[in-house]
């Protein structure tokens, strides 16, 4: 259950994420819509691709919604996004969705609609400028990196009460010595969106948040067993 996903959309964006999720063990469904290009609907790479009229309710719940652990929205166009966030939470009101945006009024329809997370394309482009102009260097290192290294793997990880790392401010934060990169975190008491460790801001880590960082399985494994501890080694 827990990476099974449902993911509407299979366009720009939609089929590169579909193929990174498949890469990294989740087990996904597509949605497409009927109005998508029939070509991307032929050429696909999973098992089970649904074709439906994403704004007809019942088309919409014979999905078995419920059956998925997260239902990702990233069709190409924007407001079919928020029709189907706003559709699919008023249909299925415990579902987890994560969403994209390419703009600030998206965005907010968005939050708006019940998305619970989402993605700013905007912000994760300003962010990848923001680095290539702060830090050249690391930058180019790190995309080598990612591009020659298949093992190289993200992972979010919770924060559980009694951590070492609960109160710990991140600009005080070394975790490079465990051969993993902090790139991100969802604060808790500041909602669900993502921060990115670029925007330069110091924020102080407690138990119930969850930080995304970045190495390979082992190196992640090791680390995730090591947040848990409450002293760290």
């Amino acid at each position: 259950m827990d990476k099974k996903i449902l993911l509407f959309g299979y366009g720009n964006h939609g089929r590169s994420i579909a193929k990174s999720l498949k890469d990294d063990g989740f087990y996904v469904d597509i949605v497409v819509s009927i109005e998508e290009n029939e070509q991307n609907f032929l050429k696909h790479e999973f098992e089970n691709m649904y074709r439906i009229d994403i704004t007809d309710d019942d088309e919409l719940e014979q999905l078995s919604i419920d059956s998925y652990a997260k239902i990702v929205c990233v069709m190409d166009d924007e407001h079919h996004n928020v029709f189907l966030t706003l559709s699919l939470k008023s249909l299925y009101k415990n579902a987890f969705i994560i969403a994209i945006s390419d703009s600030i009024y998206t965005t907010q329809k968005l939050k708006m609609a019940g998305a619970d997370n989402v993605i700013d394309l905007y912000e994760v482009s300003a962010n990848r400028v923001h680095n290539i102009l702060t830090k050249p260097t690391a930058t180019r290192i790190l995309d080598g990196f990612l591009n020659h290294q298949e093992g190289i793997h993200f992972r979010e990880i919770f924060i559980p009460k009694d951590s070492f790392l609960d109160g710990k401010n991140t600009n005080d934060l070394d975790i490079s010595k465990y051969n993993i990169l902090l790139v991100g975190m969802v604060d808790q008491e500041l909602g669900s969106d993502f921060i990115f460790i670029t925007t330069g801001i110091n924020h102080k880590l407690d138990s119930g948040d969850t930080i995304v960082c970045l190495g390979t399985v082992d190196s992640l494994d090791l680390f995730t067993q090591i947040v848990a501890q409450n002293k760290e080694p």
